[in-house]
């Protein structure tokens, strides 16, 4: 059985692997950390009475799915950004879920067609201004980031972490693989250090006076806000939601799929159904100041106090395919040198 609500090491676990499935339980490999997970499982268990048994990993879920095999006592992998999910199922490692419960909940341009995926909240890469130095109105569009006029005052992660590596794929989308390397490059240009840290530790850059801006997924404002530490870092910045010119917003999700050796296949099926209900939608989307992507389902007061946006019109299936020519233009550009 897979050890409850703790972390685990990619070498631990290998007990499981000979452990026989047991009939009342369901086995999630998942990059989300505990505390975001426990609500919803506690939830799923008291009312199904099925035990939700949880592998918390940092990295390397490909590599041990496809080490595992068959064996794999994994049924579910739960996981954040599209990226992620599409290299799983690019790996071959899940299978199709049809299910008229999950098509209700989750809107078609959030799941994959063939069903390989489904999402089960979103999150909007938006842009971190400093409230001092940067006015209303002066960044709309993420084309706006390689104008000239921000050299020096841009932070962000490295160029080849999923997230932006997913945000990369949406502008090769909109402005093809040319005017997608245009403006790596006019981004590169206005970055006032190399590439660095997490999403927060660009908001802690604004707040020190390092620069001006900065690229982030909207939780972690909710993040910030709820750490003593963190908070003058966020009351230093307003959240703008860019949009691509004559679209929206860059949404990315979380998202769950089906391995493909999934031994509690019908005890899966119900976590992943669950997890689209309005109940746990509204757990999820407020433990994770995320948006709930259950139509009819409103998000938290506090990620509702950050404004309205409209997400981009494009499937994430659609950008996912984009992830390699991304990788490899920013590479080109030497985005993190």
């Amino acid at each position: 059985m897979l050890t409850k609500f703790k972390p685990i090491a990619l070498a631990v676990l290998s007990f499981a692997l000979a452990a026989p499935a047991m009939a009342e339980e369901v086995n999630l490999y998942s990059y989300r950390q505990p505390d975001l997970l426990k609500p919803l499982t506690d939830a799923f268990e008291a009312e199904t009475g099925i035990e939700v048994n949880v592998a918390y990993l940092s990295k390397g879920m490909v590599e041990r799915l496809t080490a595992e095999g068959k064996r794999s006592p994994a049924d579910l992998v739960l996981t954040v950004d599209i990226s992620r999910l599409a290299a799983v199922v690019d790996a071959g490692l899940t299978q199709p879920v049809h299910s008229d419960i999950l098509v209700a909940n989750v809107p078609a341009a959030y799941h994959d067609p063939e069903g390989q995926w489904w999402g089960l909240t979103t999150r909007a890469r938006v842009v971190y201004t400093s409230k001092d130095r940067v006015k209303p109105g002066e960044v709309t569009t993420y084309e706006d980031l390689a104008n000239p006029k921000w050299k020096g005052r841009i932070c962000t992660r490295s160029g080849t972490h999923a997230y932006n590596v997913a945000l990369t794929a949406a502008v090769i989308h909109h402005l093809g693989e040319d005017g997608a390397k245009a403006w790596l490059e006019g981004l590169k240009a206005n970055l006032a250090r190399k590439p660095q840290g997490n999403d927060r530790a660009q908001v802690k850059a604004i707040w020190a006076g390092e620069c001006d801006i900065a690229i982030g997924n909207t939780y972690y404002m909710g993040e910030m806000l709820e750490d003593p530490e963190q908070k003058e870092w966020a009351e230093s910045v307003n959240i703008v939601f860019p949009v691509f010119e004559g679209s929206g917003a860059h949404v990315n999700i979380s998202g769950v799929a089906m391995t493909k050796s999934a031994p509690n296949k019908e005890n899966a099926l119900k976590l992943m159904e669950f997890l689209t209900t309005p109940e746990a939608q509204k757990i999820y989307a407020e433990a994770n100041h995320e948006y709930p992507i259950a139509p009819g389902v409103e998000p938290g007061d506090l990620v509702k106090s950050w404004g309205d946006f409209t997400a981009d019109n494009v499937n994430l299936m659609d950008v996912a395919k984009l992830r390699p020519a991304a990788v490899r233009i920013t590479e080109e550009v030497d985005f993190d040198g």
